[in-house]
């Protein structure tokens, strides 16, 4: 009744202090977000929708969840399988194995990131809303109905008071019937009664609204600890994150160097048509970009037959820079030279690079003082 009564703003009701209002709100801005964190980062680490219900179902069942391959290690095995049917001997099929030890190693790293994020950041989310929340909504809902029941007996208190002071009110002693008279003070003494049960029940309910109140008033100050215990997990999780981002980077950045030591051979074969594309687009791009040099018709090349045209052309050791063509270049990492014909680089480094007539469009002929030789184009940043 007093609920109805304050919602259609027939009843007073007993507000809170401001202090103990920030408290709540804080407490509410805080449980929103955690779930929304928490929703997002499993999207982030599971982008299967499917895959998250069945794990939120095993969970529920208190089942252990199945182990799942990630997508990483289902293409390595897939690029393995390929390799064994093309040929594990062709460039082809070489490429695919070494890609696909990558990809292996990749969705290994995956794993482990997955893991360490559900054990150090996840689980300490999913604690707070599965436990602590639950006791402080627990807590705020007795202490709302400990506030409906202090100011129901306010309401009783005002109505018995009021009726008390009509009852007492001086009666008629010119009235013909001195029997109203009696019933006016038995009312009276039967009022004073009322009130005095009243203000003894108003007494009992503000005693237990004010412990209640302290309860909830240490469970809501005790958010600060949360968000304390919440910033040491989100540490953790970027320290994994970084860490899986740098395993990634390292196994990537070696497939790139072997990729790039296998490039020659690969142009050099009767089958393919075209150049494999660099392994980044932006520098391949970049090269296209140099300066024209007057080219030479290419002899094409056969498996067996030296192309002497192309030799001459690409011995760095003869050729001669182009009177214009030549550019600035920024090494973006280090790169270990796998011939003489080739210039080992250091990351940062600047150099001196061109192209020649006849040269595979991923390397450039790059100079170095007096060294020469040639360096893949996906290491190198152009300068304008």
């Amino acid at each position: 009744l007093q609920f109805t009564e304050e919602k259609l703003g027939q009843a007073e009701k007993t507000e809170l202090d401001a202090h103990f209002e920030s408290l709540l709100a804080r407490a509410d801005c805080t449980k929103n977000w955690t779930e929304k964190i928490l929703r997002q980062t499993e999207v982030l680490l599971q982008p299967n929708p499917s895959a998250r219900v069945e794990e939120f179902l095993y969970e529920k069942l208190d089942r252990k969840v199945p182990s799942r391959v990630t997508n990483g290690e289902l293409l390595a095995q897939y690029m393995t399988e390929a390799a064994n049917d093309f040929g594990p001997g062709t460039p082809y099929g070489k490429t695919l194995i070494k890609v696909g030890e990558t990809e292996r190693r990749l969705g290994a790293a995956e794993r482990d990131f997955i893991h360490s994020a559900s054990i150090n950041f996840l689980t300490p989310l999913r604690n707070f809303l599965e436990g602590d929340w639950r006791t402080i909504s627990k807590e705020r809902r007795i202490l709302q109905n400990r506030r409906l029941d202090l100011d129901a007996c306010k309401a009783r208190l005002k109505k018995a008071k009021a009726a008390e002071a009509k009852a007492a009110a001086v009666p008629d002693f010119q009235e013909t019937r001195p029997r109203n008279y009696v019933l006016s003070a038995s009312a009276s003494a039967l009022w004073s009664d009322e009130v005095e049960k009243a203000e003894h029940e108003l007494r009992l309910t503000q005693t237990e609204f004010d412990r209640q109140a302290e309860v909830t008033r240490l469970l809501l100050e005790g958010i600060s600890s949360t968000h304390v215990n919440h910033l040491r997990c989100l540490h953790e999780f970027v320290e994994s994150q970084t860490n899986y981002y740098a395993q990634c980077y390292q196994y990537m950045l070696e497939l790139q160097k072997q990729l790039g030591r296998f490039s020659g051979t690969f142009v050099g074969n009767a089958e393919s048509t075209s150049p494999l594309p660099a392994a980044t687009s932006p520098p391949a791009v970049a090269a296209a970009t140099l300066p024209a040099v007057p080219t030479i018709p290419v002899v094409p090349t056969i498996v067996g037959v030296p192309n002497t045209v192309a030799e001459s052309v690409l011995n760095p050791n003869e050729v001669k820079p182009p009177a214009s063509g030549t550019r600035k270049a920024r090494v973006l990492y280090d790169y270990e030279a796998a011939d003489s014909t080739e210039l080992a680089l250091l990351a940062d480094e600047m150099i001196t690079v061109y192209s020649l007539p006849g040269m595979d469009p991923d390397w450039l002929i790059g100079e170095r003082g007096n060294q020469k030789g040639k360096v893949p184009v996906t290491y190198l940043e152009l300068l304008s």
